[in-house]
């Protein structure tokens, strides 16, 4: 597409390059630095399951990099064709890993008669062993704890069709050889495993590898067993893969079962993380994942949109079939992954009155100047702007956003304890972004944004009023590329349902796809 009219051609032209990889240039700094997502259960909120990220900083030499079973084939054509698709990323992840100075561990099990004698092998082998008081060997289900697992793979998860033809011997006989086993690992398939990071002083696990409800959980080095150890754990949610077939209970895509069996080690295990902290770029998907892919960029508390938009990107991924990934800054200046934007269908910003560092300001505006799908919601308009102060060496504003991008002129708000009385343009109600929006008028507990005049090229869809005072409300713009602002976004909105109504047609609206019906 045409980058948007009202866009500088300076901006275009004069953006800086941008540097893909988020990894630090330098190893000699040997922190990991992880932005990791777990799920808790509020009280506040009556036990409802919410999405939680936080940054933490691990030692590199106090880590070690588990690849459970990345075996060289399977009895599941479709299982082994999935591993050798994620297998080159994981090789570059475990090298990044390595040059900070974790330690690496293969556990491709069944298989150490292929390594015996290897300088891997005997590592792994003269590593002390430790007494536990559970036995580390295979950790099966532990209801008391999580319930039962989210998908239904007691016919063996093969997706193929006509399914695999199973038992006999096992077809694997070593690791994958895209991974690269370099010298300093160690390979294990046991207990050894532990036995290592006692010796190593080792406290921080990264877990990776498949498959996500069998083996990366139950193994002796698996989830179950590291956690219960007293390890601090995470699982590279983007380098595994499930044993799922579609065909079973609960009847969802094979990519959607992974991700379900992912939010379940997340609410009841350990946390998760992305490829990307290490390599910088967009996280990993695999080829059949045609899902439209909805990037949700939020980071403080204004308006409680760190945990409105997380659970707004669950209902999409659970209703919609959509992929959704949220950048989350966690109120900082600093969003991470902003390289998601490369792969985005759809981008909906919900942040306020921040500087950026240049990279990351430049990425989005490269999005924007290239016309992609963009839903900016209620404080978006005054997104990158410190309000006429500077802000912190490195990074950068961009106040004319609300008028270029957007198309608005936001210059303050209304009384908070009024509200907004939402209304439908007479005009504009056949738009589809208005389709099953009802009533056509509410109210809003949140405060009238001033945003008029809007540009020329701006269709006004929905008003906004307290007493005399009427504001332009929910607008598109089409001149280069498809823009939703939606004015809208306190917390009780996303409790209307007229409101998540908008939202889900306004995001489908912007990536010119027809709406799904809602699973």
């Amino acid at each position: 597409m045409n980058a948007r009219s009202l866009l500088p051609a300076i901006l275009v032209c004069c953006l800086t390059a941008v540097v893909s990889s988020q990894a630090p240039a330098d190893d000699a700094d040997h922190t990991l630095k992880l932005y990791t997502r777990s799920r808790v259960e509020s009280v506040e909120d009556g036990g409802q399951v919410g999405v939680a990220y936080k940054t933490v900083a691990w030692d590199a030499g106090k880590t070690a990099v588990i690849i459970c079973d990345m075996w060289d084939t399977h009895t599941c054509k479709g299982a082994a064709a999935r591993v050798a698709e994620m297998a080159p990323r994981m090789n570059e992840m475990v090298k990044a890993a390595r040059r900070k100075g974790a330690l690496i561990i293969h556990a491709p099990s069944g298989t150490m008669d292929f390594y015996k004698d290897t300088p891997a092998r005997k590592l792994a082998q003269e590593a002390p062993k430790v007494e536990t008081e559970m036995p580390l060997n295979w950790m099966r289900l532990t209801p008391e704890r999580e319930g039962k697992l989210p998908i239904d793979d007691s016919d063996g998860g093969c997706d193929c069709d006509p399914p695999c033809q199973r038992g006999g011997k096992p077809p694997w006989t070593r690791q994958i050889a895209t991974i690269e086993i370099a010298p300093g690992d160690a390979v294990t398939d046991s207990a050894e495993a532990y036995y290592l990071l006692e010796e190593r002083g080792i406290d921080n696990v990264i877990l990776m590898g498949v498959h996500t409800n069998m083996c990366v959980l139950g193994r002796p080095f698996g989830i179950r067993q590291m956690v219960t150890h007293g390890k601090n754990v995470v699982l590279v949610r983007d380098m595994t893969d499930a044993m799922y077939n579609s065909r079973m209970s609960p009847y969802v895509s094979h990519v959607r079962g992974t991700e379900m069996v992912v939010e379940h080690i997340e609410r009841h295990w350990c946390p998760t993380i992305t490829s990307s902290d290490l390599l910088g770029g967009p996280a990993f998907r695999f080829q059949q994942d045609a899902r439209p892919h909805v990037v949700f960029i939020v980071s403080d508390d204004h308006y409680g949109a760190d945990e409105t938009l997380p659970r707004f990107a669950q209902m999409l991924r659970e209703q919609y079939g959509c992929h959704s990934t949220v950048l989350h800054g966690q109120g900082s200046a600093d969003i991470p992954a902003m390289d998601e934007l490369e792969r985005a269908d759809c981008t909906v910003l919900f942040i306020r009155r921040l500087a950026l560092p240049k990279t990351e300001l430049d990425k989005f505006r490269r999005y924007v100047a290239a016309g992609k799908p963009l839903v900016a919601m209620r404080t978006a308009s005054h997104a990158f702007s410190l309000n006429n102060k500077p802000g912190p060496e490195g990074t950068d504003q961009w106040p004319e956003f609300d008028a270029q991008g957007l198309g608005g002129s936001y210059h303050g708000h209304g009384s908070n304890e009024a509200g907004t009385d939402v209304a439908v343009v007479p005009e504009s109600a056949g738009h589809p972004i208005l389709a099953g929006v009802k009533p056509a008028r509410w109210h809003s507990t949140g405060s009238l944004y001033n945003t008029s005049p809007v540009a020329s090229d701006a269709t006004v869809l929905m008003t906004g009023s307290q007493g005399e005072t009427v504001e332009p409300l929910v607008w598109v713009r089409t001149s280069g590329g498809r823009m939703c602002y939606v004015g809208l976004g306190h917390p009780d909105d996303f409790n209307d349902r007229q409101f998540i109504c908008l939202m889900v047609n306004a995001i489908h609206w912007a990536m010119d796809r027809v709406l799904p019906e809602s699973n």
